[in-house]
């Protein structure tokens, strides 16, 4: 009998792979590909590629007659126009908050009066360890957008079931956004709470 309550590391330490090198593949604007030797928990050694990534938010932007915003992009590795929620990644030493407010108006031009945080999510855990976070915006007031040079991008806004039938149909297949769309169900049947922070 174990003398404490095993603890998760305890119970997983069976499965756990221990890097024994690494070493730097591609270093580009964006990217940072590492190729890594672990040693496997049968003492067996492997290689593990994987993309080092600096994280990113997501937000939920609730409009007040119950719609959602939305975007819709061209996205290079996937050749077609993907349904998505906003989104982008944190620039170095950027607390998630401010990165979600910051590109909520660059994207789309609202502002939100409140703010929830939702979770994370990680949505290449096989090759990357890029971290989303999910946040919920509400009291929005519309605004200019301010894209970056180079980003085209069309806002518009859908219902819960609008969406929800746009998965069925395999039109909306963006792993952030389908697990935003979990979250905002959950959240409207009131199965999950949002902790709303007012911000000025």
């Amino acid at each position: 009998m174990p003398s404490h309550t095993p603890t998760p590391a305890d119970t997983d330490a069976h499965l756990v792979e221990h890097r024994v090198s690494t070493e730097q593949v591609y270093q580009g604007n964006f990217l940072d590909i590492r190729r890594d030797t672990v040693r496997l928990p049968d003492g067996r050694h492997a290689t593990r590629e994987w993309v080092l990534h600096p994280g990113a938010v997501m937000i939920v932007p609730l409009l007040d007659d119950g719609r959602v915003v939305i975007e819709r992009q061209f996205r290079y590795p996937m050749g077609r126009v993907m349904i998505e929620f906003p989104a982008g990644k944190l620039d170095p030493g950027e607390p998630a908050m401010a990165c979600a407010i910051r590109e909520l108006v660059e994207e789309t031009g609202y502002t939100a009066t409140e703010w929830a945080r939702a979770g994370i999510l990680h949505n290449a855990i096989a090759y990357s360890n890029e971290g989303i976070e999910v946040w919920f915006a509400r009291g929005l007031t519309a605004g200019a957008r301010r894209l970056d040079e180079g980003e085209f991008l069309e806002v518009g806004a859908a219902t819960t079931d609008e969406l929800l039938e746009q998965s069925r149909r395999g039109d909306l297949t963006d792993a952030k956004t389908l697990t935003g769309l979990l979250w905002l169900q959950n959240w409207q049947s009131g199965r999950w709470e949002l902790d709303w922070h007012r911000v000025p």
